[in-house]
């Protein structure tokens, strides 16, 4: 031990007398910790020089400089400084999604209230129909069933069954996903009025409740016929028209029904106690449509008398709108203050409930038909309207389902595109989602045989409604 001690210190004047620069080699050739630690003393006095020049003089070998510079990119400070920032940012961002996703579920709660409100104000529209693309022609399905024209349709609250009726008197409900026949009323023969369970006249108007517990429909035999619409049993016969039973509708969220029939007048019933409310009268022709939603109002078409009229029920009054220049054949409400209708003058007109003329009418909305100089404007046998929103189509006879822009605030009707169906549009109906439009086709007009397609099938056409993708809010506009 003495003897290794004592060859460190005479090495230790040479290294000293080198100089400085052969600090580094040397601290490389020694391998005992503690001759290092001894070695130090001796050049003490040197210390400042050495710790000052020995880092960047050294000769360090460059695999090893390498992998110090790689090793000490940065100091332990700094290491922290960084790994405390992005914590932060970390926790900024976690935060920041909590919130965002906080105030979300406030917006959707205040978003869907807002949307009740003004839906029951009757000024909602939902801006949709510039997403709305045509479909392919492969796209559209036919559901075949009825021997005879369809005549009305009704699509459940759902959007999962379809029920439609025909002038064969039959009443089918379909299956929407499969395209399936899922149960049949069967028509009777005129003169089996005792005996069959089930409407012996042509069908003229059908409804759902919103529920989907009862459907009614409404024959030219002046009766109205209450199912269980799960089932299709029959339930209750109400009679009191005095002429064909011509338009059904069940006021939203309720079991009451209204009916209006070529005799002029409107009836109220409420199913649930299988009762007769009370009688409305007003319209000086046949009633041609009626369409009602929540409020307590009805609205009805009123055929060759020209006139549109919205019934308060509870008030028993009565607002009387004029506009088309030829019988008014259909009628759909958009939602509560506005609507569409349709007239054999081939007009669609856009009406609000607080303005006496139409907002917006479209002439010739489904082009003429006829020799040069003798051309009349086709029919609108049907019109839709998608709720609440910008969105409604007609139907005539030209082979065409016309889909319609409303404008801001209903100002004005722009076309968006047809769909070729060929026969007789006598029924349209959008479903709830705004998925699909059903059309209830046939090769004769619901009202009687004045034309005849014979090319047309008697069928329902369901169309789909493709959208272009999605913007990230649905954009919404009130009055």
């Amino acid at each position: 031990m003495s003897s290794s001690f004592f060859i460190k210190t005479k090495e230790n004047p040479k290294f000293v007398k080198k100089g400085k620069n052969t600090e580094g080699p040397k601290r490389k050739g020694d391998g005992d910790g503690k001759s290092k630690v001894r070695a130090k003393k001796p050049n003490s006095k040197y210390n400042e020089e050495i710790s000052s020049d020995s880092e960047t003089e050294s000769p360090v070998p460059k695999k090893r400089q390498s992998n110090e510079e790689h090793e000490y990119e940065e100091t332990p400070q700094e290491k922290k400084l960084r790994l405390a920032k992005l914590y932060l940012e970390q926790l900024k961002e976690e935060e920041e999604k909590k919130a965002e996703d906080d105030s979300f579920e406030t917006d959707l709660v205040a978003g869907r209230l807002q949307e009740e409100v003004l839906e029951q104000k009757g000024k909602l529209q939902r801006l949709i129909a510039k997403d709305l693309m045509p479909p392919d022609a492969s796209e559209i399905r036919v559901l075949r069933g009825h021997k005879l024209p369809i005549t009305c349709l009704v699509i459940s609250s759902d959007d999962k069954y379809i029920f439609s009726a025909a002038k064969d008197c039959s009443i089918i409900k379909w299956d929407v996903e499969s395209g399936k026949k899922l149960h049949t009323i069967p028509g009777g023969r005129k003169g089996t009025e005792d005996r069959h369970v089930g409407h012996t006249a042509h069908i003229l108007c059908m409804a759902i409740s919103s529920d989907g517990k009862y459907l009614a429909s409404g024959d030219m035999n002046k009766l109205i016929m209450i199912w269980e619409a799960e089932t299709c049993k029959h339930l209750y016969k109400f009679t009191g028209h005095k002429g064909p039973v011509s338009g059904l509708s069940f006021r939203k969220g309720t079991h009451d029904l209204y009916s209006a029939s070529h005799d002029r007048s409107v009836k109220v019933w409420n199913v649930d106690e299988n009762a007769y409310v009370e009688t409305l009268f007003g319209h000086q022709d046949a009633i041609t449509g009626l369409d009602s939603l929540s409020r307590e109002r009805c609205v009805t078409a009123g055929g060759r008398d020209r006139s549109v009229r919205v019934w308060k029920i509870a008030e028993e009054s009565q607002l009387v709108f004029h506009g088309h220049e030829g019988s008014i054949d259909c009628i759909q409400l958009i939602n509560e203050e506005h609507m569409i209708t349709g007239a054999d003058d081939g007009s669609v007109s856009l009406w609000s409930v607080n303005k006496k003329k139409p907002l917006s009418t479209v002439k010739q909305a489904h082009g003429c038909h006829g020799d040069a100089g003798l051309e009349q404007p086709h029919w609108v046998a049907s019109v839709a309207a998608l709720q609440n929103s910008d969105t409604v189509a007609s139907g005539s006879h030209n082979s065409q389902v016309q889909l319609w822009k409303c404008g801001q605030n209903y100002r004005r009707l722009e076309p968006l595109f047809s769909v070729p169906v060929p026969g007789f549009i006598n029924s349209l109906k959008f479903s709830s989602s705004g998925q699909f439009l059903v059309a209830g086709v046939g090769q004769e007009h619901r009202l009687g045989r004045w034309w005849r397609i014979k090319e047309a099938k008697n069928g329902i056409y369901v169309i789909p409604l493709k959208r272009k993708p999605p913007n990230p809010e649905e954009a919404k506009t009130t009055e």
